[in-house]
């Protein structure tokens, strides 16, 4: 399958690689890019097709394997996938332990809390737990060099579709693409001359705006656990999510995006540029629509900035169609890395952005087992910085829930948690159909009850 194409040859880190590697430089013995997920299946049937789909899935996921080679004559190092470093995957039952659940969440707390040596062996990890009669956690780690949230996605895509054969008789779709043909295709988009209009697109966009923050990778901690607040979205907010999504074409993440970040500019410094209200902040993209990445697991997201911006008497209509239509043009050229954006931006070495406020939506469902419940939940997904606003929900927009955090050096609990209550709420009032005929800044004002100051 595809490790005998990997397996090769040595190959070169790609531009996020790079960046992780330049960060465990500066923070070896810290898990601030550990990633992990845990599925939660309950009604399994068929223990060994479980086993099977799990081995089969691991086995055509290359980069779960990956090998680093550091030599002398080289700066930076080259990769390899290494089938002896495949995890195993370990089975576990504690099925006799008081609170086999609670056992196996001590369990993938501790290791997503071990750090992972990247000059060392192995960078993965899969276990499955089985916690009841017909209930397992498959539980999945990784270094973020190696694998972001989409790879878990498409990891566990492709398992649910090889249990689901081995039940059904079902059509399982293709294996993954070949670790070493991504790293290919990377390779050649880096040499065309779309890479050079993104180039071109990008150096423009940069222009137009004020500098953004720099952090010193040397600057960056584990330290104290950051401030959270978690919660979830009433009903009427994805129900005015998809109206609103449908009157004006613009899709429901984005206009969550959009709405969160007005949210975030009442209480966030914002720049003043032309009589424009300007906040910016920071949006992972996938990067991996129209390539091969689409089904390959690796590390392929990309985070761009997006600079919110609004003029007071503007509509919220206005707003967000304008802001969306910005969005739309930035994601034509965000197969362009921010860390090669960062270099044509003159950044000195052990520096990159600082990446805060940061907010990503997740409108990814869980993967179907047949005949199973299937529940994921996210052990690690890196250390964030500043201000972090996750959403996560099915992709048809139900079962919306978010997650804040905030670095406790840079904001006081007490006022952060309160953003718990006071984000729904902004949310509801601003998809009500009146809302979208408001002046942007009215809309605010009237909000100013729910505001809350983040330092």
């Amino acid at each position: 399958m595809s490790q005998a194409d990997s397996s090769r040859a040595l190959m070169p880190l790609t531009l996020p690689q790079l960046d992780f590697w330049e960060e465990f430089t500066f923070h070896p013995d810290e898990p601030i890019a550990t990633v992990a997920h845990c599925l939660d299946i309950d009604g399994v049937t068929d223990e060994q097709a479980l086993v099977a789909a799990i081995i089969q899935t691991i086995t055509e996921s290359d980069a779960l394997c990956v090998r680093f080679h550091v030599e002398e004559s080289r700066e930076t190092p080259l990769q390899s996938c290494d089938p002896q470093l495949r995890p195993v995957l370990q089975q576990i039952d504690l099925r006799s332990a008081a609170d086999p659940a609670q056992d196996a969440q001590l369990r993938m707390e501790a290791d997503v809390a071990a750090p992972l040596d990247l000059r060392g062996d192995g960078l993965a990890a899969s276990w499955l737990l089985r916690v009841g009669e017909r209930r397992y956690l498959w539980y999945i780690r990784a270094h973020h060099i190696v694998l972001d949230g989409y790879g878990f996605t498409l990891i566990e895509q492709r398992c649910g579709q090889l249990y689901s054969q081995r039940l059904t008789g079902c059509e399982t779709g293709p294996a993954f693409h070949p670790f070493a043909s991504f790293i290919a295709e990377e390779e050649a988009y880096r040499a065309s001359r779309r890479h050079e209009s993104d180039r071109a697109y990008w150096r423009d966009a940069f222009a137009a705006h004020a500098p953004l923050p720099v952090l010193h990778r040397g600057d960056k901690q584990a330290g104290e656990a950051p401030h959270e607040v978690y919660g979830t979205l009433p009903a009427n907010v994805s129900a005015g999510l998809l109206r609103l999504s449908q009157e004006t074409g613009i899709g429901w993440p984005d206009l969550l995006v959009l709405l969160s970040g007005l949210y975030l500019s009442r209480s966030l410094p914002r720049q003043r540029i032309d009589g424009r209200e300007i906040l910016p902040f920071w949006l992972p993209f996938m990067s991996r629509w129209g390539s091969l990445a689409a089904h390959t697991p690796a590390m392929v997201v990309n985070i761009l900035p997006f600079h919110l911006s609004f003029g007071p008497e503007e509509s919220l209509e206005d707003v967000l169609r304008e802001n969306a239509a910005t969005l739309r043009g930035q994601r034509r050229h965000g197969r362009y890395r921010i860390e090669q954006i960062a270099m044509d931006n003159g950044m000195p070495a052990g520096s990159r952005y600082f990446f805060s406020p940061l907010i990503n939506v997740l409108p990814f469902s869980a993967p179907s087992f047949h005949g199973c419940k299937v529940t994921r939940e996210i052990m690690g997904s890196g250390q964030g910085e500043g201000i972090d606003l996750t959403f996560r929900g099915e992709d048809d927009g139900s079962e919306l829930s978010f997650a804040m955090s905030a670095d406790p050096a840079m904001f006081a609990r007490e006022p952060f948690e309160r953003h718990g209550e006071a984000l729904p709420a902004f949310l509801a009032r601003s998809l009500a159909p009146e809302a979208l005929a408001l002046p942007v800044a009215e809309l605010l004002v009237e909000q100013q009850e729910d505001a809350l100051s983040l330092v």
